[in-house]
């Protein structure tokens, strides 16, 4: 187990405490009461570093097992903290760009690192506590911020022990009786260790009338699902467990937030807000995992509204490749997906998404006269830390210009995440099988038109 899953995962805090405690030791077992002469302090130089990028999760009731909030918080784990940063382990952040190529990068830059380093290799002082800044406040149970409304399934879903889950589906109404426009959107699992991701859809009768965007390449964005039964042994209907399927005769259906490992919320840009129409309903497409014991999950999604007067709408859309084979033991299969815009438009963020063999993603824009420019790199893919890559100059793209993604996979026996590098593997929903995803956040440049009735 690497140290990035000792500090995200809860069943190994005991463990990773006294291998921390007990590297702390090289400071006696005693915190440094007066600092040495140029060594950073916790109250001054290292408690505004943690608490901008780190305490978002290291607090109570958040991702990661332990809180940095208070000097006594982070004192025991100075070392770890010290070596996590030092590899790029934490905070967790796998882009290859500049720094500032995004807005919500999370990597520390070299002088944060430095002082970090110099702080704990110096004993890790306290400082005066006058230096302190005020710890940041969190609303209760939400990492954006209090909603303005809470979404709530309307009973838990049990979960067996054991067994396979197929995506199950649940509904929630909205009772909006105008349109609303959103400005956050955060998905909370009710049990964390059994939701490996979620993808919230919005179903509503539609009161504008959206321009169609994205073309996928008809040969590469098939999934099983989409072919006719029986097609071939790997386009069976998948097995498990099923209690809530998705409902038919209901109004039409768009992507409006993605929960997974890493990615809890999604935040319109500046200007921009999620167009939410009257009347609709919220669909929840949930991936169950079993723990080995019964166990309960009650999602719950919380909206805050935009306060700007006058918001372009930011959509979701996605493009996929579902066509795919990774050959068994193969090390390094490469998997291509493009989309073409139909019209000119900004694009504001991009999601990779693949499983257990996935290992690195690179994404190219091509302009309509074949200029070519790389706008993503992540050479380390980490499917447990999964990112909404948002960019802070957003991307013009004009009418015929196409994104290329391309992703690799490790289905080799070297891949120690790999379920089993004996199968061919092709496109699935469960985590052992895989798949080449790719969501997107974008604004059209031709907006919405009122639909007469």
């Amino acid at each position: 187990m690497n140290r990035r899953s000792r500090f995200l995962t809860l069943g190994a805090t005991l463990a990773w405490c006294a291998i921390v405690i007990a590297r702390s030791s090289a400071f006696d077992g005693q915190y440094a009461a007066k600092p040495a002469e140029g060594v950073p302090t916790f109250s001054k130089d290292v408690a505004p570093i943690l608490f901008k990028n780190c305490a978002g999760c290291h607090r109570p009731g958040e991702i990661a097992p332990m809180s940095f909030l208070t000097y006594e918080d982070v004192r025991p784990w100075a070392k770890g903290i010290r070596d996590e940063v030092a590899d790029g382990t934490m905070p967790p952040w796998h882009a290859d760009a500049p720094h500032g190529t995004f807005l919500n990068e999370r990597s520390l830059t070299a002088a944060e690192k430095d002082t970090i380093a110099r702080w704990a290799n110096g004993g890790a002082p306290k400082g005066d506590p006058k230096d302190m800044p005020a710890a940041p406040s969190f609303a209760d149970g939400w990492m954006v911020g209090k909603p303005d409304v809470v979404l709530e399934m309307t009973e838990p879903y049990t979960l067996p022990a054991d067994g396979t889950i197929q995506y199950e589906y649940f509904y929630i109404p909205t009772n909006f009786t105008e349109p609303k426009w959103v400005k956050s959107i955060e998905i909370r699992p009710g049990n964390r260790e059994v939701v490996h991701h979620v993808l919230v859809y919005y179903r509503a009768t539609p009161d504008m009338q959206r321009t169609p965007v994205l073309r996928p390449n008809a040969q590469t964005a098939r999934t099983p699902e989409d072919q006719p039964p029986g097609a071939s042994p790997s386009t069976a209907p998948p097995s498990g467990i099923r209690v809530s399927p998705p409902k038919r005769g209901l109004p039409p259906r768009r992507l409006l937030a993605t929960y997974a490992p890493g990615t809890v919320s999604q935040t319109a840009p500046d200007g921009t807000a999620f167009r939410l129409e009257p009347g609709g309903i919220i669909e929840l497409q949930m991936h169950y995992t079993t723990k080995g014991e019964p166990s309960t999950d009650r999602t719950k999604v919380g909206l805050i509204y935009s306060k700007e007067t006058a918001p372009l709408e930011v959509r979701p859309g996605q493009f996929i490749n579902g066509s795919f084979t990774l050959p068994a033991g193969a090390a390094d299969v490469a998997v291509d997906a493009d989309v073409e815009f139909l019209q000119d438009a900004t694009v504001w963020g991009i999601f990779p998404h693949t499983h257990l063999r996935g290992k690195k993603w690179s994404y190219k824009m091509i302009l309509p006269d074949g200029t070519t420019t790389t706008i993503l790199s992540v050479p380390k893919y980490d499917f447990n830390w999964q990112t909404y890559y948002m960019f802070k100059e957003p991307l013009k793209v004009t009418k015929g210009t196409k994104i290329v993604s391309t992703a690799w996979y490790d289905n080799s026996p070297a891949n120690k995440a790999n379920p089993d590098p004996k199968m061919d593997v092709r496109w699935g929903d469960q985590t052992w099988e895989e798949m080449q995803y790719t969501g997107i956040l974008f604004t059209p440049a031709v907006p919405p038109t009122p639909i007469v009735k």
